[in-house]
């Protein structure tokens, strides 16, 4: 079928994915909008765990202060080539996650680099709270899954909604950055300051 430019256009600003890779995704879904992102955004997983064994030793180190000047990030984000790293699509991400950092507060990057006895913790505090409700240990197991999910989503960066379009998680939006630029990208590190607060 043939698609207009208009929506080729919003496409392009909703997923940052190249023009020719859009409207193929909004032929492929007979010019349907949302089924067009949910397509590309596919298609970014698929180019991510293509690239999953490459090599990422380029990138940006992006700092972002809160208006005010009482909160601080530091992100590193990298990249397969410099190229890559000088666009604007790039330092944008970077930039957004920085944000991303400062709004939300992770503690970790994903599940897996949440301390273990972090999460015996949380799992002994969410089983207490099932067992309270009455439930029955079963019940209490699959609970306890569920808001350890939860857990993960408000305490891992990869897991969060983002702030800017709350239907997609960070993680999303990397691998939608990662099928429209064709590279392996990754969030390395970050670091978020507040002033008056404690080390930990």
């Amino acid at each position: 079928m043939a698609v207009s430019l208009e929506d080729i256009k919003k496409l392009r600003e909703r997923t940052g994915a190249g023009i020719m890779d859009c409207k193929r995704a909004l032929q492929e879904t007979n010019g349907d909008i949302q089924e067009a992102v949910a397509t590309l955004r596919k298609q970014g997983i698929e180019v991510a765990s293509k690239r999953e064994a490459k090599a990422a030793q380029q990138g940006v180190i992006t700092s972002y202060v809160h208006a005010g000047d009482q909160i601080g990030v530091l992100v590193e984000v990298n990249c397969e080539t410099d190229f890559v790293a000088r666009t604007k699509e790039f330092k944008d991400f970077a930039k957004n996650v920085a944000m991303q950092v400062a709004a939300q507060q992770p503690l970790w990057l994903a599940p897996e680099d949440v301390p273990e006895e972090a999460v015996a913790k949380e799992r002994e505090i969410l089983t207490e709270q099932a067992r309270t409700e009455g439930k029955p240990d079963h019940i209490v197991e699959k609970m306890v899954e569920g808001r350890l999910k939860k857990f993960y989503s408000q305490n891992c960066l990869l897991h969060q909604p983002y702030i800017r379009d709350d239907s997609m998680t960070i993680e999303d939006l990397l691998n939608e950055l990662m099928g429209a630029i064709g590279e392996k990208i990754l969030i390395k590190r970050f670091i978020r300051y507040q002033v008056g607060e404690e080390e930990t």
